[in-house]
């Protein structure tokens, strides 16, 4: 296992979601024309929402990238394989005709879950 390597992608992922999370919070409507979907205020609401939580996982990942080593580590990494995998496949099944942003959003997640199987798999 690449410790380095974890700690560099769960860096680079509390960035990139603690962004994501503010746009969600304070942009909402922003964010769902990115996607494609509509902008009424139940699905705003829902996206502040996600934000929120987004932002709890982009704080969580800062913590483990300084504080986590070893198994925990490893546990955390293969935590985030799965995760950023189905959050690309969640993105690819957006029930709206995709966007240059869906296609850039899911391809994100693939990359995050790629690193972070790299990074467990090399020594």
């Amino acid at each position: 296992m690449n410790v380095t390597g974890i700690r560099t992608t769960l860096r680079a992922g509390a960035v990139t979601f603690g962004g994501s999370s503010m746009l969600l919070v304070v942009a909402p409507t922003f964010f769902l024309r990115l996607l494609g979907l509509p902008t009424d205020r139940p699905l705003q609401w829902a996206m502040r929402m996600i934000g929120i939580t987004v932002f709890a996982l982009a704080g969580n990942l800062w913590h483990h990238a300084a504080t986590t080593s070893g198994v925990v580590l490893r546990r955390v990494a293969w935590l985030m394989v799965a995760s950023a995998a189905a959050l690309g496949l969640c993105t690819l099944t957006i029930p709206v005709h995709h966007t240059w942003f869906t296609l850039v959003y899911a391809l994100v997640g693939f990359a995050f879950s790629a690193s972070y199987l790299t990074f467990i798999l090399r020594k």
